[in-house]
Parts: structure tokens; sequence; C-alpha cells
């Protein structure tokens, strides 16, 4: 019998090594699912439909759009075609008035491990409260819900809670609450309202802290609802009273001032109080004869828009705009604000923003809430 020919045995064994390969990148590739790059031109356009109070829009480690709804569901959508491809409801969440399913990160290592962390109101009892959540993602569906923190107090009003997550090594989660309708929580650091908290993330409470075995890493907050890290600078969206709307950079112990200070320690009522207790000022802030209900923030840096870099961008529901907030060099000042899309949407949550530089806005009017993409704001 004739034997193959060296050459012979080489070339099928090559195709068995590259079909192999082919299959295994096929698998890899389907596991992440990412979506096309046959993009829409549209300058500006709505995603999706029907939506019912968003709270989190993610731009996710797997290049979906990832949302919650405070009612309860964790949704996950393509962006490019609005295609739901996978939804959740935790039927824990008790949406009261401003409280539900609010903020949501994902977990650095994501797409290997499947964490999602989440913060949401609940009762326990007679009592409304928030926790946060890690979840696991996997096989589509969610599972083994481990509690970080929980028997934070809520209100219908003042819950704070968006979540962002650091890329130091080992990150850590920080975490705003809200006074929930009780200012002095926000003075006392044995509660954790009012606060900035920083966790590992299991749960446990850094070394490094402020105060050794407490959460807390800034206080005097009222209702912070946006959050972004940029370059180490911890950047915070804080809803005043009547007045002074403020954006902060949050520093390790320190006070920023409620319910004593609004805004800059500009009043001769609230001097004493900011020196005795070392609290910061502002980086912006609405101003002293209104508020504007800032919520979602994020950072813009990306080619695709060249007015907006280096820039922090505001949804505000109040005012029913976006703040464009240009930034020093350095990150520490504001250079000039612009606001576009008055009352185009209603008023407006939350943003994400997509690795191109596409902006994704949701909106925060109930029931026909939208989902949409700002590739050009002009």
């Amino acid at each position: 019998m004739k034997q193959p020919h060296l050459k012979q045995i080489y070339f099928a064994t090559l195709g068995i090594m590259l079909a192999v390969a082919g299959i295994w990148t096929s698998c890899k590739k389907e596991e992440k699912d990412t979506p096309s790059d046959d993009w829409p031109t549209d300058a500006i356009r709505t995603v999706k439909h029907g939506l019912n109070y968003p709270w989190e829009i993610l731009w996710g480690k797997d290049d979906f759009i990832w949302m919650t709804e405070k009612l309860g569901k964790i949704s996950k959508l393509d962006p490019k075609t609005g295609d739901v491809l996978f939804s959740s409801k935790i039927d824990e969440v008790v949406s009261v008035s401003e409280g539900g399913l609010l903020g949501m990160v994902h977990h650095p290592d994501f797409l290997n491990n499947g964490f999602i962390y989440v913060i949401y109101n609940y009762y326990n009892g007679p009592n409304y409260l928030e926790k946060v959540v890690r979840l696991t993602y996997e096989n589509g569906t969610l599972s083994s819900p481990m509690t970080l923190i929980e028997n934070i107090s809520a209100s219908d009003i003042h819950n704070g809670s968006r979540l962002w997550i650091t890329e130091e090594n080992p990150p850590k989660l920080f975490i705003s609450t809200g006074d929930a309708s009780n200012p002095a929580l926000s003075q006392d650091t044995n509660s954790p309202n009012g606060k900035i908290l920083r966790l590992n993330l299991d749960g446990t409470i850094p070394d490094d802290n402020p105060i050794a075995g407490n959460p807390m890493w800034s206080m005097g907050h009222r209702n912070p609802q946006g959050m972004v890290m940029v370059n180490g600078n911890l950047y915070v969206a804080e809803h005043g009273p009547h007045i002074e709307d403020e954006i902060n950079i949050i520093e390790k112990g320190r006070n920023f001032g409620w319910p004593i200070v609004n805004g800059p320690c500009d009043d001769t009522s609230e001097t004493a109080f900011c020196n005795t207790y070392n609290v910061k000022p502002p980086l912006w802030s609405s101003g002293n004869t209104f508020t504007v209900a800032g919520s979602g923030l994020d950072y813009y840096n990306g080619d695709s828009i060249p007015e907006w870099k280096n820039s922090l961008l505001l949804a505000t529901l109040k005012n029913k705009r976006i703040y464009q907030i240009k930034l020093s060099a350095d990150g520490q000042s504001v250079v000039s604000t612009k606001e576009y899309f008055f009352d185009m949407w209603g008023r407006l949550r939350d943003f994400c923003i997509s690795p191109a530089g596409r902006i994704y806005l949701c909106t925060s009017n109930g029931g026909t809430d939208a989902l949409i993409e700002i590739s050009n704001p002009d």
C-alpha cells in the first residue's frame, strides 16, 4: 500500500488545525456577541421607544448597552438596532416615587466572571431601605445575588444611587447615597446616608478609608445622582434644594457641607461651618437663583465631536437639556459651559458613551421614555 507523502500529511494536518482555529474563533466571537459596525449615519436618532423610567444606561464590557428601569428591570440592548437581547426583573425591588432599581456597573472582568453591581430600594418589614447587590450574568440569566451593603435608609426622594468602579489595582467601588429626606444624616459619620461610600468589590471596607471600619469616603451630600471618574478625579453631580445644584470633585474625608452649606461658601451663615469642617466648594453650581436637577454625568473626550472634547456632560431633569461643561487641562476648573437640546425630549436622566464616541441618552418621562443616540449635536 502506498504511504502518504510527508508534504500531504503536513497540509492535511495544517488544514485540520486551521479548521479548529476557525471554529474556536467563531465561538469566541459568538460568545462576545459584538454588534456589527455598519452603523446608521443619522446625527441624532431614537434607538428604542416605550421604556419606563430608565435610570442607568451603561456601555457594557461586551459592547452592548445595559439599562436599569426603576420598576426593577435590567435589560441588554443592541445599540445599533434597539433590539432587547436580554431582560430580567429583580422581584425584591420596590419603587416608591423616586426610589426603585437605580444605579448599575459592570465588574472590570465582566466578560469572564459576569459580575454586575446594582443598587436598589426594598422593604424590610415597614422600613424602606437601600442595598447594593452583586449579581452574576451567565447563560442569559442573572443569579447568585450577593449583598455588599444593606439597611441604608431610603425614602420616596433623595436616594442618590450611582455606582462607579475604579481602574486601580485592586479596584474599588464608589456608591453615592442621598440623605433619604433626613438632612441631619449627611453630617452623621455613623450613617451611610448623604455620603460617597467606598468598598472593595467583595463588600469589605478598605483599610485606607478615612475612618477604620466605616464605608464613608466623603460626607455632607444631599442627593448625588451622577458620578464619573476621569484621570483620577471623581466628579459627582448633586441636587440642591431650590438653588445651587452642584458638580463636586470628591476628595478623601472631605465634607461637602449639606445641610448647612449650599454651593460655595459665599454666605455669612456658612463661613464658620466651612472653616471648621474643611468644606470643599463645588467645581460648578447652577447658582443661587435656581436649580437644573442634574442627574446623569459622563465625560466626553472623543474626536467625532471636537467641541465636546475634555467636557463633562450633565443630563438635567428640571431644565430638560444637556449641559456641556468644558474642563481645564488638569480637570480642576471649568473653562466654559454650553446648553443643548432644550426640552427636545423632556426630562433627561442618564448618558453612556461608546468607544466610537457616540453618545446615548435616556429620558425620564415615564412609560413613553426613549433611548437616543447623538453622533453630532449640531
